[in-house]
């Protein structure tokens, strides 16, 4: 542990605690700034001036990243006779009915997203308090319950991240890997944004983005500049 905390420290040596960066000196600071081993996922949080206990200013919803996260995710589809076919022709990952509801029940998990079709979701549904809790309920919000299972499927595939405003209305998102060029971050980070200025609920008062920050796993924050960004 030792050794980690010292990598740590000089990381945090190179972040101005004090400053809000530009989005791609942000960027550029989180790739220089990740000591990990692996090649370390960079995330965006946003804390939005929302009062989420309001019914009406929750966010929820999903967005295709333009470089895709570095990710694959593994999919598996609820579905049955042609859209069971049409899933797997997608290129879903496990795709089924009763078979694999039984399975989760059972405790397997070795998928990333579910995707449903709404006859489905009775069955589905009964999965709640195993789903629920870790985020895989299927919802129409975030297009994964769906008859559409071909397009649901290919923007899972293509680098769709799913983005909730937590109790604290702040949203966190994977914007890609450390590896990634500083320009592709920069653009998944741009679409986060744009996606979250058109959801902006028109309840919210004051200012929408209190706060802004960039990291990468293990690595230090760092703060981003909101007026950095161009608001298209």
């Amino acid at each position: 542990m030792a050794k980690k905390g010292k990598k740590y420290a000089e990381a945090v040596k190179l972040v101005d605690r004090a400053k809000a960066y530009s989005v791609t000196e942000a960027v550029e600071l989180v790739k220089e700034t990740s000591y990990a081993k692996f090649d370390a996922t960079v995330e965006v949080a946003f804390r939005l001036g929302i009062d989420v206990k309001k019914a009406d200013q929750q966010i929820r919803g999903a967005v295709v990243l333009p470089n895709g996260t570095g990710k694959t995710q593994r999919v598996l589809v609820f579905a049955k006779g042609e859209k069971a076919k049409e899933a797997e022709a997608a290129g879903a990952d496990f795709v089924g009915d009763t078979d694999y509801i039984n399975k989760i029940s059972q405790g397997w998990f070795d998928f990333d997203v579910i995707v449903a079709t709404p006859d489905m979701m009775g069955e589905v549904g009964k999965l709640g308090r195993t789903l629920g809790p870790k985020g895989l309920m299927p919802n129409p919000k975030t297009g994964t319950v769906t008859f559409d299972v071909t397009k649901a499927v290919n923007e899972i595939k293509a680098g769709k991240v799913e983005y909730r405003a937590d109790k604290a209305g702040i949203i966190h998102a994977p914007i890609g890997k450390v590896s990634f060029d500083a320009e592709k971050l920069v653009e998944n980070f741009s679409t986060i944004y744009e996606t979250l200025l058109k959801v902006k609920p028109s309840a919210a008062k004051g200012t929408y983005m209190k706060n802004v920050s960039v990291t990468s796993t293990m690595g230090p924050g760092v703060k981003v500049d909101p007026s950095s960004f161009a608001v298209k």
